[in-house]
């Protein structure tokens, strides 16, 4: 089982979002890195949000819990949902 982690983005979180870019990338780069984040990135043309995978709920929980987006508002709102992926037979 996998973790989702969902990103809604702030209504004036773009232009926050070009500021606080490096750190929220090198933050993800270090995740991925320890392999416990599998995949990310924005969706939508602009982007209105932003999805993770994630190996565990903890490691989605502590990658949000300091993540730059998050404490410089570039995120309205985040959740998590449990995803079984089918073709891993995980």
């Amino acid at each position: 089982m996998k973790v989702l982690m969902f990103y809604e983005t702030a209504p004036d979180g773009l232009p926050k979002a070009r500021e606080h870019f490096p750190a929220h990338r090198a933050r993800l780069a270090a995740f991925h890195e320890r392999g416990v984040l599998l995949m990310a990135g924005p969706y939508g043309n602009p982007p209105v949000a932003a999805l993770g995978i994630f190996t565990t709920r903890e490691a989605a929980e502590e990658f949000v819990k300091d993540d730059p987006f998050v404490l410089h508002g570039v995120v309205a709102r985040y959740y998590f949902q449990e995803w079984n992926e089918v073709l891993t037979g995980e």
